[in-house]
């Protein structure tokens, strides 16, 4: 039987959120918004091996929270590097899943439909992100104004971004630099084909106040 890590990635800051404390530890009814994304990931899947990457001046925070609300799904914490590329490099050496998902701590609305697709899609292909169409219309910058563009040519790309062990670490064997925007970029730098398949709406990546309402609504 095939084994599976997931990696979720708890590195921000409250910065948007005008908080001094990180977004992944900020409560949505009552439980840090990390627990919640640990927890959809634990009920999909309660084999499955959690790696969490945190910033390593955060660590004993978490533990505070894990003491206060008697927190007991078992998870790995993995001290964060400089970049999102150091902190998932890090995490890989622990990872022993056959297949290796990536997560943002931030995103606990993902469904479990868009795990099952990701899973049976990977089966078959290297890597398999979850993507949803763009309903807005779109606008192209140039250096004086803006030019409309097709939506239909663009899609969201959400996580977890899903890749056989192999792949995803030879992606991370590349050198980083700043033009890497997603895990799914740095394999496709690597040589690899990209499989989308269809993510689900709510799964946003909470990044202000809003964002917190909506989640708080959707996880009650």
């Amino acid at each position: 039987m095939s084994k599976y890590s997931i990696i979720i990635t708890a590195g921000g800051i409250g910065k948007r959120m005008g908080s001094s404390l990180p977004k992944q530890f900020i409560a949505i009814n009552d439980k840090p918004l990390l627990m919640h994304t640990i927890e959809k990931f634990y009920h999909f899947d309660p084999k499955v091996q959690i790696v969490i990457t945190l910033p390593e001046e955060w660590r004993e925070y978490w533990e505070a929270l894990i003491a206060d609300h008697n927190f007991k799904i078992p998870h790995r914490v993995v001290a964060g590097g400089k970049e999102r590329f150091h902190s998932i490099k890090n995490a890989l050496e622990y990872c022993y899943g056959d297949y290796i998902s990536i997560h943002d701590g931030v995103r606990p609305l993902v469904s479990h439909d868009t795990m099952k697709n990701c899973v049976k899609v990977l089966h078959k292909h290297d890597a398999v992100i979850p993507v949803i169409a763009v309903v807005d219309s779109m606008r192209m910058k140039n250096e004086k104004t803006t030019k409309a563009v097709d939506r239909t040519d663009y899609l969201l790309v959400q996580t977890p971004q899903c890749f056989k062990k192999e792949v995803i670490t030879a992606a991370y064997e590349q050198q980083y630099h700043k033009g890497i925007t997603d895990d799914a970029s740095l394999v496709e730098e690597a040589g690899y084909k990209i499989k989308t398949v269809e993510g689900n709406i709510e799964n946003i990546k909470i990044t202000n106040q809003s964002d917190l309402k909506y989640a708080g609504l959707f996880l009650k």
